[in-house]
């Protein structure tokens, strides 16, 4: 039932986002086919890599105005930009959702008719001949982008993590408060993201943190009763406001969340900055684009702002990924009910306590979604200003909106939706969103830089 409810509330929040161009549109395809795919959040964050890197590198390939993800920019003149960003969409959705895809159900029929429809509206804007040679380049592009990516560790069959029973140590948790497997799922966890080949940064460890605190210190005892008592299913502490964010967080993968956040932020003519100045915006060679004119520059904006978050977003789920799987940090639910009493009362178990969440299958150090919002928020700072306003919304909770007046303030709200929800200990998520900060931060000073 929960499931159905969540497909339900991404359809009809993805659909209305106004749709600017052919880039926004397709972003709108990628997470709606990711939804009847069942797409996990962790393999999201891979597929919007994969299909807005292709999406960009289509787009600028025929600009020629930064320097491309990894193919070189020999679009043809005088092709569509919008019939690349489409074609270069539409391939690899078909590769992940299609006919022969990787995931059932087979969703090309309805490829086809996104396909169809963004046809119909390019036609009205650009000639049969800039559309079709537009659709070779991105057809070249996205076959580039698939084969390079074919090798980078990724597997669907991977392989089952199933940790250690010493103290400190992450070992298979129960699912409370909801009916737990009797085995494992195969691939839980997802351990391969651990040595994946990154999108940007030199290697999956270059931003491993510190680890997490000694169970034996201060610091420890705080994160170990500041989620005993705040996480807890029937927590008295917890407000309603709190309960009802945290689900809110939870409701959909982060990579669906800040890509219908970036969305509603490249849409026309919406003033979103907070003082009405410039003076949040930095880095001006990735804002550069703003002073030209005309719809192929807005479609190639949204195409680097999306590639860029998309490409911070899956570098920080691995960089996250490497360092659960280095430290294998155990989850709140099984510190809480298998610690050892230290006899003065800083870290006294309770072996009935159960969490607001099912616990996720992987390592408690560092949180994933924290990571990866610490990435989203500190690429779409550095485009819209830190001190940007913004919604986020979920039809899946009923008249329920959360308004923000800066990044930071969104951060802070997700990290402490993944304490109070019972799922994560404080170091975890402070921890998660340094890390994922300085990937975008790589992101930023590594690519997308002007050429002309």
């Amino acid at each position: 039932m929960r499931k159905a409810g969540l497909a339900i509330f991404l359809v009809f929040a993805i659909g209305s986002i106004a749709r600017a161009d052919e880039v926004t549109a397709w972003n709108e395809t990628l997470f709606r086919s990711a939804v009847v795919a069942g797409s996990s959040a962790l393999n999201m964050s891979r597929f919007a890599a994969l299909v807005q890197v292709a999406v960009f590198d289509a787009v600028n390939g025929i600009e020629r105005l930064y320097t491309p993800i990894h193919v070189d920019p020999a679009g043809p003149a005088g092709a569509s930009r919008s019939a690349a960003a489409m074609q270069a969409a539409y391939s690899i959705l078909s590769r992940l959702y299609g006919q022969g895809g990787l995931f059932t159900p087979n969703q090309q029929a309805t490829l086809d008719a996104c396909l169809a429809a963004s046809l119909a509206r390019i036609a009205t804007l650009d000639s049969a001949a800039a559309i079709t040679s537009g659709r070779a380049w991105g057809q070249t592009v996205a076959d580039k982008i698939w084969t390079w990516r074919s090798t980078d560790g990724f597997n669907l069959a991977a392989p089952v993590w199933e940790g250690f029973t010493t103290l400190g140590q992450w070992r298979p948790t129960p699912n409370d408060p909801y009916p737990s497997p009797a085995v494992l799922a195969r691939g839980a966890g997802y351990p391969q993201y651990s040595s994946m080949t990154p999108w940007s940064i030199p290697s999956p460890s270059f931003y491993r943190p510190g680890g997490p605190p000694a169970l034996t210190s201060a610091k420890y005892a705080r994160d170990f009763n500041e989620t005993k008592v705040m996480g807890s299913q029937t927590s008295t502490a917890r407000s309603s406001d709190q309960t009802i964010y945290s689900w809110l967080w939870a409701m959909g993968s982060a990579s669906y969340l800040w890509n219908h956040v970036a969305v509603s932020l490249l849409a026309p003519s919406q003033d979103h900055n907070d003082d009405g100045a410039d003076g949040d915006k930095h880095d001006d060679h990735n804002n550069d684009d703003r002073k030209d004119s005309g719809a192929s520059s807005t479609l190639l904006r949204n195409a680097r702002v999306l590639a860029a978050m998309d490409i911070a977003i899956a570098d920080a789920a691995i960089g996250c990924w490497d360092a659960k799987y280095a430290y294998n940090f155990w989850r709140p639910i099984t510190a809480i009910r298998e610690t050892a009493d230290d006899g003065n009362g800083a870290t006294t178990p309770d072996t009935t306590w159960t969490p607001l969440f099912a616990t996720p299958a992987h390592p408690d150090y560092p949180s994933g979604h924290s990571c990866v919002s610490g990435a989203a928020t500190a690429i779409l700072a550095n485009e819209f200003g830190e001190r940007t306003r913004f919604d986020v919304t979920s039809d899946l909770l009923l008249g329920v909106t959360r308004s923000f007046r800066s990044f930071t303030e969104a951060l802070e709200e997700v990290k402490n939706a993944r304490i109070f929800s019972g799922i994560h200990f404080r170091a975890a998520c402070d921890d998660g969103t340094t890390l994922g900060k300085q990937v975008a931060q790589y992101v930023i000073f590594h690519h997308f830089g002007r050429v002309r």
